[in-house]
């Protein structure tokens, strides 16, 4: 198999309630726009914000898994976004060892980056969240 040089990964969570039953999602694309892997995760009581970001833990797990060496990152929470490009600081206690995750596992590609999009542009990943939720209720 051929050495997936850059993925395009976009990554959604929820929880029905805030805290509740929780969901993640990722659609990881190659550069060529082809799915590279889906994720569909219950991860059970959660807030949003966790669920946000347990995605992107689930995210970066997969790929390095295939040995992709950069990856560009697209999420519609726009605070989880300023977390991880450290303009906001983590003050949240159960946010904080979910940012050093998904720092930790960040160190061994050659690139991360995470933009903010809008909701209306991340509806696969919004889909998987929601199907996980469904399974886990």
């Amino acid at each position: 198999m051929e050495k997936i040089k850059k993925l395009i990964i976009y990554t959604d969570g929820g929880a029905r309630g805030n805290p509740g039953p929780g969901g993640i999602g990722a659609v990881a694309y190659n550069t060529e726009r082809n799915v590279v892997f889906e994720i569909s995760r219950f991860i059970g009581h959660s807030t949003n914000n966790q669920a946000e970001y347990k995605a992107v833990i689930a995210a970066l797990h997969k790929a390095q898994e295939i040995g992709a060496e950069e990856l560009e990152f697209f999420l519609d929470s726009e605070l989880v976004v300023k977390q991880l490009n450290r303009e906001y600081r983590v003050k949240d206690k159960d946010l904080a060892p979910l940012f050093v995750q998904i720092y930790n596992a960040s160190i061994g590609f050659k690139k991360v980056s995470y933009k903010h999009i809008p909701r209306e542009m991340n509806k696969i990943a919004d889909r998987l969240a929601n199907e996980a939720m469904d399974r886990g209720v």
